[in-house]
């Protein structure tokens, strides 16, 4: 074992959050030898640590009482903890240093603690990453290599470095968030898919949300979207050995793009034709830029042409992300609840051309304005709901003034409620209204571009809500009349 993590041995790692990605470094912590005290403000959380083999202790209590930060060497936070949160805070304050899992992962790794070091991929955007991602191990399981799709997709990256067989080489998603927390990480590969206007409040402004999702670009290859203004900007500052891009157009020598339909790397090859766009799903800008992000990470460690092609042939998409759920009196109805910002839904609005809007949730801060602007045009009706709907609202009033609104908010006398029911009630209503506005030819289409935590409990629960509610309309509802 290096001594890149061997100084943790007999030492007292405090671990910032006891959920998923919390919970993951604990077996790794105590196989380094190193004593782990988890804290959190739920008890059923640390129970989950102590059952892990840590120690807990509740937020409140550490923070009651200093004498336990003084026998701690390391911090471990989860990526969601913003740097002025108490725990991280006082920490800071007393000289200690903070990790991400991340960052923990990426050490262990390092130093070869579960076999040999693995090849990181690392995919970043504010939208496309889980598509991308996706397509990026589907394409490594068609060249033959041992990987895994881990990090913000789901599964912890240190998980991902037991699992049998020892991964070769690792698709790694992930936000701005746990960028934030590894300054550390250099990967084989990595792309800036994309940025728009997200977690603006958790950065403190743009500049900070761009400067965490660059991070992605700093090792043997930076990959950047053409297409998006502030991606490509990155492309000059990039700390990468070698920068590259992708676009939907014709690609210069040292990109991969689109010529006459088909997907051609003049990056790693000379305008090699790697596959069709008609083999990409999803179909559309968003499902090939996608393709030829995955493609230009692959071929960066030489995964041959075939294997590219394959691996994205047979990629299938996940729910929730620009799925039909039904087409009912020839109106089509499609669950987007992964678009949770305005950059998100702009893709899938621009993928129809008669559309009733459902959207509505927490915007954290992004404006509106600018998609409402280049979408309206298409907009048959938008139906709204959730905390910020009235913001939707009020761009539409703005920018789209002949478009019909109807908003569904979800309040009590406190404001907007939580209550799981009153969401799936809502959402019914919502279904209903668009349902009766859209006519022969429309797409009723489920594009929050804003997060669903007001609602629900994460935006699977809300795209399952609109399939229940799609699924119990009528047969026939032309015209909207079942």
């Amino acid at each position: 074992m290096s001594d890149d993590v061997a100084w943790l041995r007999d030492k007292t790692v405090l671990v910032a959050g006891g959920r998923v990605s919390g919970l993951a470094t604990v077996g790794p912590l105590r196989d380094l030898g190193a004593r782990v005290l988890v804290t959190d403000t739920d008890p059923a959380a640390l129970d989950k640590a102590r059952a892990a083999g840590a120690d807990g202790i509740l937020q409140d209590d550490l923070l009651a009482d200093d004498s336990t930060f003084q026998s701690v060497a390391l911090v471990v936070t989860s990526p969601g903890f913003r740097p002025d949160a108490p725990v991280l805070a006082r920490a800071a304050e007393r000289g200690i240093p903070i990790w991400g899992d991340i960052e923990l992962s990426w050490h262990v790794d390092r130093a070869g603690v579960y076999g040999a070091p693995t090849t990181w991929l690392v995919v970043t955007g504010t939208n496309g990453k889980t598509t991308t991602t996706s397509m990026l191990a589907s394409v490594l399981q068609s060249a033959g290599l041992a990987s895994a799709a881990c990090g913000n997709i789901g599964l912890p990256v240190l998980d991902a470095l037991q699992s049998d067989p020892h991964p070769e080489v690792l698709a790694v998603e992930l936000s701005s968030f746990q960028l934030f927390w590894a300054p550390s990480v250099r990967p084989a590969a990595g792309v800036v898919l994309n940025i728009a206007e997200d977690h603006l409040d958790w950065h403190g402004g743009m500049d900070g949300y761009v400067e965490a999702k660059a991070r992605a670009l700093v090792g043997d290859v930076g990959v950047v979207g053409l297409d998006d203004a502030r991606a490509a900007a990155l492309a000059g500052s990039a700390r990468a050995d070698r920068v590259v891009g992708f676009r939907l157009g014709v690609p210069a020598p040292g990109e991969l793009g689109v010529i006459d339909g088909q997907i051609v790397d003049n990056a790693f090859g000379e305008r090699l034709h790697l596959m069709s766009v008609d083999d990409v799903s999803p179909s559309g800008p968003a499902g090939t830029m996608d393709a030829l992000a995955a493609a230009a990470l692959a071929r960066a460690i030489g995964a041959p042409a075939g294997a590219v092609a394959e691996g994205i042939r047979t990629y299938e998409v996940g729910p929730h992300r620009a799925s039909v759920v039904r087409t009912v009196g020839d109106v089509t109805f499609v669950d987007d609840s992964k678009a949770t910002n305005p950059h998100a839904a702009r893709s899938s609005l621009l993928a129809h051309e008669h559309v009733v809007w459902i959207a509505g949730g927490l915007l954290k801060g992004a404006s509106v304005d600018e998609l409402v602007v280049e979408v309206a045009p298409r907009l048959v009706a938008a139906v709204l709901i959730g905390r910020d709907g009235t913001q939707i609202a009020e761009a539409l009033a703005r920018h789209a003034p002949d478009v019909p609104v109807v908003e569904f908010p979800l309040r009590d006398d406190a404001g907007v409620t939580h209550v799981a029911e009153d969401a799936e009630v809502v959402m019914r209503a919502a279904v209903d209204e668009a349902a009766r506005r859209a006519k022969p030819g429309d797409t009723v289409l489920l594009a929050p571009a804003a997060a669903s935590l007001d609602m629900f409990v994460d935006y699977g629960h809300r795209g399952r809500s609109f399939a229940d509610a799609v699924h119990a309309l009528g047969t026939t509802q032309p015209g909207g009349q079942s």
